[in-house]
């Protein structure tokens, strides 16, 4: 979502003033956060520097005791993953909560499968599954099931679902940690393909030599006031 004007682009995305505490320690304080339409956004700092509460804060699963979270313009206050969801946000969290017991379909469908007549609409299913999961250039057999294939492949099946509910902001939290270069690389060219259709992406990690897909497109490594309950500061840098 974009304004022309003197004021530029508008933010899809953006948290002012977010706090948090736990039992009276500090996790978050003063955080704020912009993010745009085409924009992969890194969102760095050492484990235990609160990136994963304010992706909690985010997404409902915590409420947040200070701040506000804007989207496209609008207050929202999302009470639960779901209701985050619904507003446009999805995540994909570090371990992939994927039912591996259930077809790829099935897992990009679960709690929202196509119907017709009443009943679960297996071939509009698979046929959906199949596009957008050629969305991410993934041409498999979604009719397998999910623990057939590889932990890379499940996450990029786990992306295709949050695609599904027509997200605008996609939350990946650190999507590198359990994939191997390859792997990492192809993940990246499927975040650059996701930036050039619009989509907002925050990129959560700890990792600063996988918060840069390619010399000629880094996505922006910043937090912007940020004040969590950490030693050292987490990365500043902004390409």
């Amino acid at each position: 979502m974009t304004q022309a004007g003197a004021q530029g682009p508008v933010p899809v995305l953006e948290l002012a003033g977010i706090g948090k505490q736990f039992l009276g320690v500090r996790a978050l304080a003063d955080v704020g956060l912009r993010l745009f339409p085409g924009e992969v956004h890194a969102l760095m700092g050492q484990n235990g520097a609160g990136k994963s509460t304010l992706i909690k804060v985010l997404t409902g699963v915590y409420p947040a005791d200070a701040g506000t979270v804007t989207l496209e313009g609008r207050v929202v206050r999302p009470r639960s993953p779901l209701e985050a969801q619904r507003l446009g946000i999805s995540t994909v969290y570090r371990e992939v909560n994927l039912c591996s017991n259930l077809s790829v379909a099935e897992n990009i469908f679960a709690g929202r499968y196509p119907r017709r007549f009443g009943a679960i609409d297996w071939q509009a299913m698979n046929v959906q599954a199949r596009a957008l999961l050629a969305r991410l250039n993934l041409d498999i057999d979604v009719t397998q099931l999910l623990a057939s294939y590889p932990v890379a492949v499940q996450q990029m099946v786990a992306i295709a679902r949050a695609l599904g509910v027509s997200a605008r902001v996609l939350v990946l939290d650190e999507p590198t940690s359990s994939l191997d270069a390859d792997e990492v690389q192809r993940l990246f060219g499927v975040l650059r393909q996701l930036r050039a259709e619009g989509l907002a992406i925050l990129f959560v990690t700890h990792f600063l030599d996988r918060c840069m897909p390619s010399p000629t497109a880094s996505p922006c490594c910043a937090t912007a006031r940020w004040s969590v309950n950490t030693r050292s500061p987490p990365c500043r840098r902004r390409h």
